[in-house]
């Protein structure tokens, strides 16, 4: 029988007008200690988040998400919160923010294959539905 790892994920969320509270889903980050396994993915479907904020600047929000992705990866350059151990980067990056990137709350899930959750999130919680 195949291990189960316990996980926990955020959706990475482009907040335009922090007021009103409306979002749209471009990425997912999953940790899951049990396999040594932190990882972010962002995925922007560009014409929708047009049509939903006009007004937002893709590219000034680009690299607070890139952000995100390299503190996940621990990259040397990505400042001193990637430097944290995995765990509490997952922690930094999750917690509550009143910004145009935000996360959702953390969520909880058990899988045998913590690799494939970054594709299986992405398509469940980020892409538009087919």
């Amino acid at each position: 029988m195949p291990t189960l790892h316990t996980y926990d994920y955020a959706v990475i969320r482009l907040v335009p007008r922090v007021e009103r509270e409306e979002f749209i889903n471009v990425g997912v980050i999953i940790s899951c200690p049990s396999a040594a396994y932190l990882q972010a993915a962002i995925e922007i479907d560009t014409a929708r988040l047009h049509a939903f904020a006009p007004q937002l600047d893709q590219a000034a929000v680009q690299p607070w998400l890139d952000a995100i992705v390299a503190i996940c990866r621990g990259e040397p350059d990505a400042g001193p919160i990637a430097q944290l151990p995995p765990r509490a980067r997952f922690h930094f990056l999750t917690a509550k923010r009143s910004s145009v990137v935000q996360t959702s709350v953390t969520h909880v899930g058990r899988t045998s294959n913590p690799a494939g959750l970054v594709e299986h999130l992405l398509e469940r919680m980020v892409r538009t539905p087919r």
